[in-house]
């Protein structure tokens, strides 16, 4: 329940369902016509096939880049447990962000890019699922996660590494069809 209008106590549930939208013209489908946040209604959409890719990196030391690379950091197999992370991040996102649905996420592909002149780790992801919405989120919360847990497993031999450029590189799918960055263009 929701305080009062005066905070003194609980408002009164209404009797009828509510009706919500955004406000009129907004792109911002998670507020409804009074600005409060709500999950959106995907039941009237067609179930089709979804499939999100992003990419973000994590730039380290050269020395922290030869311990992930040559399989020599004390934690083990980096890429391998960031891998298995990111693919369990994917199936996880409507845990870790309120107004993501639960998808049955139907394949999840994890694709790590070393990039030795630049110390730089990039972390793909690709999500897909058969369903009424999207999987950018699960997508980028794969990328994030797989970053995080390298991040993780190196931080004794290097507390300055950066994550960044994290991104959906294309989607496809659903009432808005494909999209693809600029990025991924090129």
């Amino acid at each position: 329940m929701t305080p009062s209008a005066e905070g003194t106590g609980p408002a009164s549930l209404p009797d009828e369902p509510l009706a919500f939208a955004a406000p009129t013209g907004s792109p911002l489908t998670h507020f409804d016509a009074v600005g409060q946040a709500h999950m959106v209604d995907v039941s009237a959409k067609a179930e089709t096939h979804r499939v999100a890719r992003a990419r973000g990196e994590i730039r380290m030391l050269p020395a922290t880049l030869a311990l992930i690379d040559g399989g020599q950091a004390k934690k083990g197999d980096v890429l391998g447990v960031a891998r298995i992370a990111a693919i369990q991040a994917a199936k996880r996102t409507a845990d870790l962000i309120p107004l993501c649905h639960p998808l049955p996420i139907t394949r999840v592909v994890i694709d790590f890019d070393i990039d030795r002149a630049a110390c730089v780790i990039r972390c793909t992801a690709q999500v897909e699922t058969r369903g009424r919405t999207g999987v950018e989120m699960e997508a980028l919360t794969a990328v994030q996660i797989g970053l995080l847990t390298i991040y993780d497993m190196c931080k004794a031999a290097d507390r300055g590494m950066v994550m960044g450029e994290i991104q959906v590189l294309e989607k496809h799918g659903g009432k808005s069809g494909d999209w693809v960055s600029q990025e991924a263009a090129r």
